[in-house]
């Protein structure tokens, strides 16, 4: 069963021994960055920081950090299993005409619960207070000694479009400035950035943001979906229930009811702050910058809050288990459209969007060109800065057999791409923001058909006879 609050995650931790608790007054001004940056770094347990140093309220980090607790959350065996669930999510696209609808009427009795549901009393708003709402109340972390001032890092950023009232839940990271403004960092390739792009400067856009529901509808909100599909029935999917959801209490917009915190708030179109800087998930810091600011309307809790927050930094970090799980998760929808990738590999050194190691079936001369190009118009796959194309053979999650292969298959000249295009926004390296150049290297072996007129050379290996007669005998020789 999926884990309902952050609660009962925490008590299966603790029971688990995946979970400590701190008692030491720490400060979650850099001293709780340190503890929690040498506890991820040694694949170290989920931290409980019961007395945050001027604050009454525990602050929980490295929930994600390590595969065991990923498989907790997500109630799975391996991180494929993650994909083949996504499957059967994308079969729930909704149909076009009465006749699609018939012939889905069974998946959707099905899968009915899956779809968020609206509940009236929620622990979420167990206490209220749109009064005096107050953010500096929260013990919000400041990460990095350059930091422009504490950060939410775990944020669901809710909003609808001003003009068709989709809903988009996201994560952005949110700055502290005072007791009622924050500053709201919306990327311009964000969808949140889209809906705010599309309201009237005449009119506040309302924003809410819920702190600490469950873990899996946590990270859905950093999920890259599809265009028009709720993060909401995603998480309801892969939780195989329900995501219950309750109206704000300042505005028309629901928020995840088991959350810890809820801020309800607006931004005015058009106003803007500087943001930042902020040491991020590439391993520096990202220069400050104008964003939209967020006014606070309201306040509501859990009556017993634990404030959830992740540390992001040089990696490996937390955030390269939530990767690993959208790498996973969204493969077989990269499949479905090139079908010849065998496997696929954003390795964490580079930071989900710098590296991409894809092994293919190669069927055809200039194969590997032709799938560097169909990566580079896929959604968020649009940033990968450098994609590596391997045969089949190629473990790419094995970084031995990849720089083996990489190494001993190149000729720069003839197998090096470079096209320009888009880049993320935190591309520090680009010559110009978002816009910048992206490299593909073919690493497989080169056809006669490709202009390779010598023989390639046969990798050397061992008689597989010879292999079995080996295997056989390897307990007797006591080695």
């Amino acid at each position: 069963m999926p884990f309902k609050t952050l609660q009962s995650v925490i008590e299966d931790f603790e029971d688990r021994g995946r979970l400590i608790r701190i008692k030491e007054p720490l400060s979650p001004k850099l001293e709780m960055t340190e503890v929690t940056d040498r506890v991820v770094k040694k694949d170290g347990p989920a931290l409980l920081f019961e007395n945050p140093t001027g604050y009454e309220i525990p602050v929980l980090t490295n929930l994600y950090g390590s595969l065991d607790r990923i498989r907790s959350i997500f109630n799975i065996q391996e991180l494929d299993d993650l994909g083949a669930r996504f499957l059967r999510f994308l079969e729930m696209a909704p149909p076009k005409g009465w006749v699609e609808k018939l012939k889905l009427l069974p998946v959707l009795k099905e899968v009915a619960h899956v779809f968020p549901k609206t509940v009236k009393n929620a622990p979420c708003q167990e206490v209220v207070n749109a009064d005096d709402p107050d953010l500096t109340r929260l013990p919000v972390l400041t990460s990095w000694p350059y930091d422009g001032g504490p950060f939410i890092t775990l944020p669901l950023v809710i909003t609808r479009h001003p003009k068709t009232g989709k809903r988009n839940m996201g994560m952005y990271r949110i700055q502290i400035y005072d007791s009622r403004t924050a500053g709201m960092h919306w990327h311009i390739h964000k969808d949140g950035a889209a809906q705010y792009r599309e309201a009237s400067p005449e009119v506040l856009f309302p924003v809410a943001v819920a702190i600490g529901p469950d873990p899996i509808t946590t990270y859905c909100a950093t999920a890259p979906l599809p265009g028009g599909i709720d993060e909401l029935i995603l998480s309801g999917f892969l939780r195989d229930k329900s995501v219950e959801m309750v109206k704000c209490i300042t505005c028309d917009l629901e928020v995840p009811a088991e959350s810890q915190f809820i801020l309800e708030g607006y931004v005015q179109p058009g106003e803007l702050k500087t943001e930042g800087p902020f040491g991020d998930h590439t391993g520096y810091y990202s220069p400050a910058d104008s964003y939209p600011i967020f006014h606070l309307r309201a306040i509501t809790h859990r009556k017993d809050p634990v404030y959830p927050a992740t540390i992001v930094g040089y990696p490996p970090m937390e955030d390269q288990w939530l990767g690993k799980v959208t790498e996973r998760l969204f493969l077989p929808l990269i499949k479905q459209q090139l079908p010849e990738i065998i496997d696929m590999n954003l390795p964490v050194e580079g930071c989900f969007h710098n590296l991409c190691f894809v092994s293919i079936d190669k069927r055809y001369p200039g194969h590997a060109h032709k799938v560097m190009q169909a990566i580079w118009g896929l959604g968020q796959m649009m940033f990968t800065k450098m994609i590596f194309v391997f045969d089949r053979e190629v473990n790419v999650q094995d970084l031995s057999q990849v720089l083996f292969h990489l190494g001993g298959n190149v000729d720069p000249a003839r197998d090096l791409v470079q096209v320009k295009g888009p880049v993320d926004a935190l591309d520090h390296a680009s010559s110009l923001p978002y816009l910048g150049t992206k490299m593909g290297l073919d690493c497989t072996a080169k056809w006669p058909s490709e202009g390779y007129e010598r023989t390639w050379p046969d990798l050397i290996r061992m008689s597989p006879d010879v292999v079995t007669r080996i295997d056989g005998l390897w307990r007797r020789l006591g080695l």
